[in-house]
């Protein structure tokens, strides 16, 4: 009978650390955050102020980023006539593009004039500036073009920073200035509607980056 029990718990013990491990993988638990000073990094600064704020591009992306998760956006994929979502519903690709507009960037234009310059590089899915800059697909044309490419490497830690955009086979997101106990930092996105966190850390977890820019 107290082999039994012993066995019962030992089963419960084993349940329950499986349990937090998967609820720790996934993000559903949060991961402790550590800072670019923590691992002797410079943060980087760009030498650009598109709205002339006082903030440099970089800082105010990531900082308007920031603020537009901070609006508890729910993830749902619809069409908007305007483009931008008004009703406090959002994908991926929104949090790049509320980021650059607090930043003064308007996405929906710059990828409507580049697809307008350079049809050739995109498929003949394009063609309504609505919903254009709201496609995976069609941004990581739009920054293989304009941004600066920089390693997709995580392992090179130094070369990502907060306000960087990383994007996936099929998923975009925002490099953040916090990291995890390695250096490798956590990434601010939108993924489904089960995501408990918009600051996750998920990079070691991903074997699908096929880029990460730098707006220049």
């Amino acid at each position: 009978m107290y082999e039994k029990e012993g066995m019962d718990r030992a089963s419960r013990f084993v349940l329950l650390a499986v349990a937090c491990y998967v609820l720790y993988r996934f993000n559903y638990i949060p991961h402790k955050k550590y800072t670019n000073a923590d691992f002797d990094i410079s943060p980087y600064s760009s030498t650009v102020d598109r709205d002339a704020d006082g903030t440099d591009d970089q800082t105010d992306f990531l900082r308007n980023v920031r603020r537009y998760v901070a609006t508890h956006p729910k993830y749902k994929s619809q069409y908007y006539a305007n483009g931008y979502p008004d009703d406090g519903y959002g994908v991926c690709t929104d949090v790049v593009a509320f980021g650059l507009r607090g930043a003064g960037y308007d996405l929906k234009a710059l990828v409507s004039e580049h697809i307008r310059k350079n049809p050739n590089l995109y498929d003949e899915s394009v063609g309504d500036a609505n919903i254009d800059f709201r496609r995976v697909k069609n941004l990581k044309v739009y920054l293989d073009n304009t941004a600066k490419a920089l390693t997709p490497d995580i392992a090179s830690i130094g070369e990502w920073q907060g306000g960087d955009i990383v994007v996936f086979k099929n998923h975009i997101g925002v490099v953040s200035d916090h990291r995890n106990r390695k250096g490798i930092p956590f990434v601010i996105h939108h993924a489904n509607p089960y995501q408990l966190f918009y600051e996750e850390d998920i990079l070691e977890q991903r074997d699908d980056i096929v880029g990460h820019y730098r707006i220049s």
